[in-house]
């Protein structure tokens, strides 16, 4: 079976594509230690109301997170040829390139995000 075309439109050669995932890491890392701090800093005590704060900041960016992979993986479109060598001068290269990058960046900022939220999640008080 013949491989589908796939057009090259100017968002699969748009950089920040690649990077949106680690950009909601690092506003997620941001908000969660932001929050946490003013929280222990002004209000103090209960925690476990921190902790849901902190889960809602963290199922947010796991969607947009899982979103984002999902149209990195369809840029990548690596099911349709099994090619994950990307070193031509192409334009199908460089497409698949970007989707390639951007989804493993994805799924390293999807394990980091639940990294940064394990401190709400495990420490029981602000001390």
């Amino acid at each position: 079976m013949p491989a589908r075309p796939v057009r090259d439109l100017p968002r699969h050669r748009n950089l920040f594509r690649m990077i949106f995932a680690p950009t909601v890491w690092a506003v997620h890392f941001l908000l969660a230690y932001a929050t946490t701090a003013i929280w222990c800093a002004k209000v103090g005590g209960d925690v476990a109301r921190l902790a849901w704060i902190v889960t809602g900041y963290t199922v947010l960016a796991e969607a947009l997170i899982v979103w984002f992979a999902v149209a990195m993986w369809r840029q990548w479109d690596y099911m349709d040829d099994f090619d994950y060598v990307h070193d031509g001068d192409t334009d199908e290269d460089r497409r698949e390139f970007l989707g390639h990058a951007g989804f493993m960046l994805a799924c390293l900022s999807f394990v980091a995000v639940i990294f940064t939220a394990l401190p709400a999640w495990l420490i029981g008080t602000c001390a």
